[in-house]
Formats: structure tokens, C-alpha cells, sequence
């Protein structure tokens, strides 16, 4: 019997195991040495090690099963106090939100931790790899697509009647089902972390790294098994994962010296490093945590009693866990962390420090959010604006995104011309692209060009969100359906799909691009969550609403044209489209089916000299709302 050592640059001579018959001949992974010096890996057998000598004289003791299974060495199971089982509750019920600030570490740190998140991403792909092809030969079977489509059933209807007990078991069993199924074709959480402990084992990777990129990758997974999603996405090269630990004791280590938080990540460098503060919310965040961590088990306690006294959940501000985001921004390399805290942000004030900075309004908002703009109406304002927007910048900025791409596109064109037919298409197969010094300059403007309008679009959706609570606290909109308006037009028939062939290019795209720039979906997104988490009330009407086709006046659905974005009432009045969709929801009936015809004749006639008035300043402004119908 024998064992292998590895040092650094080599493989040692091989070491004679005393006493063989002891120790079982199955043999184990690999495992790290800590306690010598002179070598750093040590390929074993089954059983417990431990360095007796240096390597001149090295003895390795190797325990049998037989007193690894004594009772006497068993580990004891913890059993949880009363209190443990409360606190658990409370962590479960409370809210979070993200501090983000800026790492303050040295260049070499930096280079390790960029290093670090390109070979998660490595693993991540090739885990995402072996996980999509069970996915495919999963999804092929004609029975998980049966089971697939009763769960749907199931769930639809659950939501209809949700105290039914005998949908629940019925889903509960189909649930078990494909279950099995998945376990059989190698798609499970238990298979992704096996799979993931080889390569992280191979790679040199920490345990909780490891395991928080399996978590998002069985995210993309889930939505492939349960949701509509069609398959997981790999990462890029450049595409770089977040470094998250999901305790704040292991991987990314919080401490607390002078005043200040420090962290400690073994992986990047055995120095600490501290964040940077840049404005008075981040220091009021900070002073929070040092707050929280200079008494952790009394806040427990407190906030604990408070909730099983009163039933109200208290913000403790604890650290929970923090991530490492790589970005590069104009050819440098920054490193952000991105701490999760328990409890709701800070409230932020003025520079005076007393006054709030946002006002939280009363009364009903009726939003109808189309794929460019939205348009808001309420007792004190109606609007209606693009979305995404700060000022006449996003327009310059996305025109020049489009210019870059096509020169871009020019460029790749001259220096790869066999990858392409004579048509202009690209030839199918593996290709080889050859990309020039001119091209790599114009890629990267384009990515920080990119970059800038995302954080643009950002910004814009938080005020515009902002502003909405300063003047209400119950939204009233519609279901949000842009998933669906991304898919390309289906041909009807096949007379039409005959026309399409015969004609070039023929252009079946329907909003991909307005959703990409405009991001309808984010802003209902944080509109949802800003106003549940600030007191507020958000509400969906039901699918058969139809807003945009009845008229309170004739009290019946007309249908339009979508081009068509200024209409007459049957009374003659002229309306916005988009806005009186916004009225039509802001009096919706109270169990939100269709809009309440008596409410809307008593408020048409305030609400439509504001939107007289609205109209007028767009005019008069000279402001483009897009596909609004109002000429500048």
C-alpha cells in the first residue's frame, strides 16, 4: 500500500504505510496537508490522517472504520432552545436590502479577486453544460412534458381557489413524479453540487464559492423545469460572476477595528481590506452595522421579544453575507462589495439632516405602462413621459450605441470575408474571426458606452418610481405581459408564411428593442417593490380588464388600431390613448375586474383638464414622448 506526496513543482518518492492491514484499500480524494511545509497535497486512503514527523521521517496513522463508528465519537445533534427556533422565524420574515460600496484594496488584490470570478465563471459553464444536456433529453420525453403541463394546470387553478386541499395533493404528487424524473436524468440539486465538488476540487475553489454558483445556476434550472424559460445561459468571457459568500464568517470574513469594517478574503490575499464611504447614506448605513455589531446578541434578543410580543418585525441592521462584483470601467479594474443586511435601508435625508428626501404620498394611482412610456393618473397630477429618460441624453447616447455597432459590423466584415455568403448572411459552421486593433478599440467604447446607459436607465427608473409615492400609496396597473411582447410575430397561415419566403429579409420582430432600451419590466419591478416595502399597496387588475378598449361614455369595448394613439370618445372628446387607460385604472372597481362607470363620470371632467393642461406643456416644451401621438 502506498501513498503519493505533491509538492509544488514535483512528485516525491513514493512512502510505505506501516501497518497496511489496518487500513482500507478504497481509495479517497485528494486532501490538503496543512500541517507540513515541505509538500502540499497528499493523495490517500480511506481513513483519518495525521503527520507524526517531518517529511524525513514521515509515519502516517490510519484509523479503521471500526473506531471511526464508536458510539463514544459520534457527533451529538444540537438541539435547538426555544429562543434559536424564534430567532430562526424572525430572520425568516424580516427584509433585506444590498449596501454596495467600493472595495479599497491594492491592484495585486484586485487581480486575484478578477482571477478568482473567471474561474467560477469556468466552472459555472461547464457545470451549465452537463446540466443541459440532461435538460434536453429531460424535456424530450413525452412524459415530463405531460406532467409539465398538469402541473401548470394544477398551479392556475390553485391560484383561482387557494384553500383547495385537493389541487394541493394532486400537484403535491405530480410534484414527486417529476422529481424522480429528474433525479433519473441526472438534473437535481444533488447532482449539480456533486458535479460542482469535482470541479471545485479540480480548480482549487472555495466550498461556499462554489456552492453559491450552483445556486444561480439551479435558478436558470428551475425556470427551465417548472417556468416558461426555454434554456440556461452560459457566461461570457468577460461576463464576470459575483464572489458571494453566503455566511459572513466564511469566504468573505467581516471584522470591525477603529471604527470601521474590515474584510478578509483568503482566496485573493491573507491581507484585510476596507470599503470606501462616499456620501452621507453610506456612512449612516455603516454606523448602523458598527452599531448592530458592537451588541449583536442583545439586538437579537430585543428585536426576538418585540416580535413575539407584539408580532412586529423590528430592522436589526446584521450583516448577513457579502459578495465581491468584478467591473472594469474605462480600462480599470474596480471591485465592489455588495453587503446584505437585515432590516430596510436607512431612510435618506437632505443635507440638513432632518429633512427627508422623499415624501411619502396618499390616494389611488392608476399606471398604464406601455413599452416606451407610462402614463399616471391620480387626484393631484397626471402625466405621461418615456420611461428610462433623464433629460434629452438617453437619445444622443443610444444613437451613438447604434453607430458603434455598425461600425463594428463594417469592420468585422473586412477582415473576415469568408465567414459571410454572398447575400450578406453569415455562412453556418464553425468560423474563425479574426478581430482588428481598430475593432477591439470600437468594442470596448461601445461596452462602456453600454455600461453608462445602463446606469442611466437605472437612475431615471428610481426617480421616476420616487416621484410616483410622493404622490400616492395604492397602484392600480395592469399585469405585466412583456415577456411575451419580446417573441418574434408568428406567421397566421400559410398563405402568409408563403408571402414571407418570397420577400428579403422579411421583418417578423415586434418590441425586443424598445424593451431593451426603455425597460418596461424593471420599472413595474421596483415599482412593486418601493411601494410594498414603503407602507404602500400595489394592485393588478384581472386580464379581461381591457383598458384600452372601453369607453366610459358609450359604457362598452371598442377596439383599436394600435397606431392609433389619439381617439374621440362617443361624446366627441379627443383623448391620449395612454393616459385615458391610466384613468380607466384609476377607477377600477374595488375587486379590480373592469372600470367603475359611475366613478369615472364623476372624475372625467376635473382629471381631463389636467390632461388638457398635460397636453399643452408637452407641446409647448417641445418634449418627444415616443408613439404618444403628440406633435411637438
Amino acid at each position: 500500500m502506498y501513498i503519493f506526496l505533491w509538492t509544488a513543482h514535483r512528485l516525491l518518492p513514493h512512502v510505505i504505510l506501516r501497518e497496511p492491514s489496518k487500513a482500507s484499500v478504497q481509495l479517497k480524494c485528494l486532501k490538503n496537508i496543512r500541517n507540513s511545509k515541505d509538500f502540499t497535497r497528499v493523495l490517500v486512503y480511506s481513513g483519518r490522517l495525521d503527520i507524526l514527523s517531518p517529511l524525513s521521517d514521515i509515519s502516517v496513522k490510519l484509523r479503521s472504520k471500526n473506531i471511526l463508528r464508536n458510539k463514544n465519537m459520534a457527533r451529538t445533534k444540537h438541539e435547538k432552545t426555544e429562543y434559536e427556533k424564534c430567532r430562526r422565524v424572525f430572520r425568516s420574515q424580516s427584509a433585506r436590502h444590498v449596501l454596495v460600496l467600493e472595495v479599497d484594496m491594492s491592484e495585486d488584490m484586485k487581480r486575484r479577486a478578477f482571477s478568482l470570478s473567471d474561474r467560477l465563471r469556468v466552472c459555472g459553464n461547464k457545470l451549465t453544460a452537463k446540466l443541459e444536456k440532461g435538460l434536453a433529453q429531460l424535456i424530450r420525453t413525452k412524459k415530463y412534458r405531460a406532467l409539465l403541463k398538469d402541473y401548470g394546470e394544477l398551479t392556475e387553478r390553485l391560484k383561482r381557489s387557494p384553500d383547495n386541499e385537493a389541487i394541493k395533493k394532486a400537484r403535491k404528487e405530480i410534484a414527486s413524479k417529476m422529481s424522480e424524473m429528474q433525479k433519473a436524468y441526472h438534473v437535481s440539486w444533488d447532482d449539480a453540487c456533486t458535479y460542482m465538488q469535482f470541479l471545485k476540487d479540480r480548480d482549487d475553489l472555495n466550498s461556499i464559492f462554489a456552492l453559491s454558483r450552483v445556486e444561480d445556476i439551479g435558478a436558470g434550472v428551475e425556470k427551465v423545469l417548472f417556468g416558461g424559460a426555454e434554456t440556461i445561459h452560459f457566461k461570457k468571457r468577460g461576463e464576470l460572476p459575483e464572489i458571494r459568500a453566503k455566511q459572513i464568517n466564511r469566504g468573505i470574513v467581516l471584522y470591525v477595528a477603529d471604527g470601521k469594517l474590515y474584510f478578509k478574503c483568503s482566496n485573493i490575499g491573507n491581507e484585510k481590506f476596507t470599503t470606501k464611504i462616499l456620501d452621507k447614506f453610506q456612512q449612516d448605513e455603516v454606523n448602523r452595522l458598527l452599531d448592530y455589531l458592537a451588541s449583536p446578541e442583545q439586538k437579537d434578543e430585543m428585536a426576538v421579544s418585540a416580535m413575539m410580543e407584539t408580532g412586529e418585525i423590528t430592522d436589526t441592521f446584521r450583516p448577513c453575507y457579502g459578495a465581491l462584483v468584478c467591473k472594469k470601467i474605462r480600462g480599470k479594474l474596480r471591485v465592489y462589495m455588495h453587503l446584505t443586511i437585515e432590516g430596510h435601508a436607512a431612510p435618506k435625508y437632505k443635507t440638513d439632516g432632518v429633512t427627508p428626501r422623499h415624501t411619502f404620498g396618499n390616494g389611488r394611482i392608476g399606471i398604464d405602462i406601455g413599452t416606451q412610456t407610462v402614463a399616471y393618473t391620480s387626484d393631484k397630477e397626471v402625466g405621461l413621459k418615456n420611461l428610462s429618460e433623464r433629460g434629452l441624453s438617453i437619445f444622443h447616447a443610444e444613437k451613438r450605441e447604434r453607430q458603434l455597432l455598425r461600425k463594428m459590423d463594417r469592420s468585422r466584415r473586412a477582415t473576415n470575408p469568408d465567414n459571410y455568403n454572398a447575400d450578406g448572411t453569415i455562412k453556418k459552421g464553425y468560423k474563425k474571426w479574426v478581430k482588428s486593433k481598430r475593432y477591439i478599440e470600437i468594442q470596448k467604447e461601445h461596452a462602456n458606452l453600454c455600461r453608462k446607459n445602463a446606469e442611466s436607465r437605472k437612475y431615471a427608473i428610481h426617480e421616476d418610481v420616487n416621484h410616483l409615492r410622493c404622490i400616492g400609496d395604492t397602484v392600480i396597473t395592469e399585469p405585466p405581459n412583456f415577456k411575451a411582447l419580446q417573441k418574434r410575430a408568428k406567421q397566421k397561415d400559410t398563405q402568409s408564411a408563403r408571402e414571407t419566403t418570397q420577400k428579403k429579409n422579411q421583418r417578423r420582430k415586434r418590441f425586443g428593442k424598445s424593451l431593451k432600451n426603455r425597460c418596461p419590466g424593471t420599472f413595474q419591478a421596483v415599482l412593486k417593490t418601493r411601494f410594498e416595502m414603503t407602507g404602500g399597496v400595489y394592485h393588478e387588475v384581472q386580464k379581461m380588464f381591457r383598458a384600452s378598449q372601453y369607453d366610459h361614455t358609450a359604457d362598452d369595448y371598442i377596439k383599436k388600431k394600435l397606431s392609433q394613439r389619439m381617439f374621440a370618445l362617443e361624446d366627441g372628446e379627443v383623448v391620449q390613448r395612454d393616459w385615458y387607460s391610466s384613468f380607466l385604472l384609476y377607477n377600477a372597481n374595488p375587486d379590480f375586474s373592469a372600470p367603475d362607470r359611475e366613478t369615472c363620470l364623476k372624475t372625467f371632467g376635473t382629471l381631463n383638464e389636467m390632461h388638457i393642461k398635460m397636453i399643452d406643456y408637452i407641446k409647448h416644451a417641445g418634449i418627444h414622448v415616443l408613439n404618444s401621438g403628440i406633435a411637438c
